[in-house]
């Protein structure tokens, strides 16, 4: 019988996974069908904070020092598709925090993540996703969920 690669241990695809496979998609109609077959509240509300230039973090930009979960993926950690939900508390019209407070939510939401989705977190929270996932545009999640409103969110 031959092996394979197992990235996750649990069936549900990590939102990491998600966005690795709709990059990897040749064509744009294969991005856009890829995005609609796993349509979460979760992806849809990671995608309009990296693309809605109205979402404003409340974090400093760039690299957040933290400590990577080593666990396989799937196993010991949160997911982005529970935590998502929580993530109003790090950007304007949130909860008001102090910024210490605020900073300190925000690493343990991340060393409780998978490295590759802790790392999609920190590059989302800049709009920065494309960084490492580049064949992911505004338009392709535009025509993915066009129910998404842009702009007025802040």
């Amino acid at each position: 019988m031959p092996t394979r690669s197992i990235d996750n241990s649990n069936s549900r695809l990590l939102i990491s996974e998600i966005l690795r496979k709709v990059s990897n998609a040749k064509t744009k109609q294969e991005k856009v069908s890829l995005l609609r077959k796993y349509n979460t509240n979760a992806l849809r509300q990671l995608m309009i904070i990296n693309f809605d230039d109205s979402v404003v973090c409340e974090l400093p930009e760039g690299d957040v020092p933290y400590t990577p979960n080593d666990a396989p993926p799937g196993t010991d950690h949160t997911r982005l598709e529970s935590e998502y939900r929580g993530l109003y508390r790090f950007f304007k019209g949130g909860a008001k925090l102090p910024g210490l407070k605020r900073e300190t939510m925000f690493v343990q939401l991340l060393e409780g993540l998978s490295e590759e989705e802790a790392e999609l977190l920190v590059l989302i929270k800049d709009g920065r996703m494309n960084d490492k996932y580049k064949r992911i545009t505004k338009a392709v999640v535009s025509e993915a969920f066009p129910s998404i409103e842009w702009g007025g969110r802040s």
